[in-house]
């Protein structure tokens, strides 16, 4: 029986047959992935643990289950209970648990891409999508993760895409295309009028936001500020000019002198 058997035999047996009960399933993860989920002496596992806030995560070294358990409702985030298979997912399909465990915040999602959509099961094929993506010295998928800010794994047949939602929206459109046969060129121009427009729109939000706060600055700034400002808003009109709120001013304006008279004539 190998060590890390041993480890998830002792974890389970610990928890004993209640925890087993209320026990969830995860995604499988690949044979490959189950040192990288567990890290060494069980230290990423503990990690996810608590960032997940369950009780308990095990993992089966041979068939790659995994499973978690939760305490008792109240004791833990929902949010991150549902988000937590996903970062299980990421992490089975070549995601460093580092980029995977931001996942359980709550502005960052996840999107999976498989190759095999768009070229089928031929390796050849699917290799030859891979180094599109990636490009040269891996320069494509550093570009695509600069202008997005997200993270990009390739593991396989498939494409593991994390980041927050605007930006994880530009990512998986430009990979989409490349596994499409959309050229270098025309991905990466779209993904920069996307990423200046996704700043445009950030800068603007920004302002209305801040646009109060900036007003409660200068009255601090300059005492009275606001309150002659409102006196101004409110002033009355002069005698010369006309309330078109106030439907008798407005009457009296229509009205005609005893001296004035209307009349039509034709051309």
């Amino acid at each position: 029986m190998s060590s890390l058997r041993k480890w998830w035999r002792c974890e389970q047996f610990e928890e004993g047959t209640l925890g087993r009960r209320a026990m969830q399933g995860m995604p499988r993860i690949p044979q490959d992935r189950i040192a990288v989920l567990i890290g060494v002496k069980g230290e990423t596992r503990k990690a996810l643990q608590e960032a997940a806030g369950c009780r308990g995560l095990f993992v089966d070294s041979e068939s790659g289950d995994v499973s978690v358990r939760w305490g008792e409702p109240g004791s833990y985030d929902p949010v991150k209970a549902m988000k937590l298979p996903e970062v299980i997912k990421a992490i089975g399909r070549g995601m460093a648990p580092s980029k995977a465990i931001k996942l359980l915040q709550d502005e960052y999602f996840f999107r999976l891409v498989d190759l095999k959509e768009y070229v089928g099961k031929r390796s050849n094929q699917q290799r030859r999508v891979r180094s599109r993506i990636i490009g040269s010295q891996g320069k494509i998928r550093k570009l695509i993760e600069g202008l997005t800010n997200c993270e990009i794994t390739i593991y396989g047949s498939t494409i593991v895409i994390v980041g927050e939602e605007v930006g994880l929206d530009l990512a998986v459109d430009a990979v989409e295309r490349l596994a499409g046969g959309s050229e270098h060129g025309s991905v990466i121009k779209g993904l920069e009028r996307g990423s200046r427009r996704q700043k445009l729109e950030s800068r603007s939000l920004g302002y209305i936001e801040t646009k109060d706060e900036v007003t409660e600055d200068f009255d601090v700034l300059v005492p009275g500020l606001s309150e002659l400002s409102s006196r101004r808003a409110s002033r009355r009109l002069k005698a010369s000019q006309i309330d078109p709120d106030d439907s008798d001013d407005v009457a009296s304006a229509l009205s005609l002198a005893e001296d004035e008279s209307i009349s039509w004539e034709e051309e």
